[in-house]
């Protein structure tokens, strides 16, 4: 099985930035004029997932609650400690998760389309 997790974005220039970026993700792809949407693929080489964002005409009209939530689990410290100083050098500030086991188990950002993001330590692998 592949995972896709898709989202309709009013500015993808600066979810791209963000997502490479900030959280070390790759460009996979990319595509124009597709029925009048524009799109990117990001995610890592070689993964059975990545996120795909869209943007169109349509404006994208997001509703969402405190606990939708993406949860990336980086599985080397370098890893984390990178996306952990990518975070603090671009001054993006952390957030209370309304859910304390993130509190714990985590950090909370919010995406420039103001989804909420956790950045966990739980599945680092001792190196």
């Amino acid at each position: 099985m592949v995972l896709r997790v898709a989202r309709h974005t009013n500015n993808i220039k600066s979810i791209v930035e963000f997502y490479t970026q900030i959280l070390n993700l790759e460009l996979l792809g990319s595509f124009e004029n597709h029925d009048n949407y524009d799109g990117v693929f990001l995610g890592q080489k070689n993964k059975d997932w990545h996120l795909e964002f869209t943007q169109s005409n349509i404006k994208a009209n997001h509703i969402f609650d405190e606990d939708d939530i993406l949860v990336f689990y980086p599985t080397t410290k370098n890893e984390y400690d990178g996306m952990i100083k990518n975070i603090n050098q671009n001054q993006i500030k952390t957030i209370k998760a309304v859910n304390s086991y993130w509190e714990k188990n985590g950090i909370m950002i919010e995406d420039p389309d103001g989804f909420k993001i956790v950045i966990s330590h739980l599945k680092i692998e001792i190196e």
